[in-house]
């Protein structure tokens, strides 16, 4: 999300984190301007007035992101998650983590998603469960998230890891009795995204509502 006041209306609903993208490939991509401090945000468009509750976190998404990129992201929009969309290596979130915690951001979460085609894919959480604090299971497709597209829920049978996850991939506003009848002890909820929008980076409030009025 990049609308302040969008941003505002959804927080109303409850909800328990706000996604931000910092990828340029992206349609909802999130923008600087330059400033003479620097590079900040572009608090015209995403940062929602004193009205706006706080009881919600921010996550910030990075696809193969620098490491500095990533870090500014962290301090200028107060980042409370790092989601890792792409291909980092473990070593990278190590390092990115001992830099920004406890000095920057202390207590930072780092969520690394892992795109999902087959239960072959779901084992590619070992290589990270040491390194970060949940995943976000994602549809594998040849973009990079907002497809739209879900990939079959039952695969997950197959996680046995400690770390929570969010379940990701094109969830839409019929899905409401699958979610609930969908049960693993380590799920921790839910993203909603591409299905949820009135354009690229705006959420349809009432159809957020209707939905969660439904889990």
């Amino acid at each position: 999300m990049r609308d302040g006041e969008n941003i505002r209306q959804v927080s109303k609903l409850g909800v328990d984190y706000i996604g931000m993208i910092f990828w340029e490939k992206s349609p909802r991509n999130v923008t600087m301007i330059p400033s003479h401090a620097g590079i900040i945000p572009d608090t015209t468009r995403l940062v929602a007035n004193s009205e706006t509750p706080s009881c919600y976190q921010r996550v910030g998404v990075f696809v193969d992101e620098m490491a500095q990129n990533i870090i500014t992201r962290v301090v200028n929009f107060k980042l409370d998650v790092i989601q890792l969309h792409g291909h980092e290596e473990p070593t990278l979130i190590r390092n990115l983590r001992s830099t920004i915690d406890p000095d920057l951001r202390r207590g930072i979460q780092i969520w690394k998603a892992i795109s999902i085609m087959d239960r072959n894919s779901v084992a590619i959480y070992k290589q990270y469960e040491d390194c970060i604090d949940a995943f976000v299971f994602d549809t594998k497709c040849t973009c990079i998230g907002g497809s739209g597209k879900q990939f079959d829920w039952s695969v997950l049978d197959d996680y046995d890891g400690e770390k929570p996850f969010l379940l990701s991939g094109g969830i839409g506003p019929d899905d409401a009795a699958r979610i609930r009848d969908f049960k693993h002890p380590k799920m921790m909820g839910i993203d909603l995204n591409s299905r949820f929008e009135t354009e690229p980076g705006m959420k349809n409030v009432e159809l957020l509502k209707q939905f969660l009025t439904q889990l």
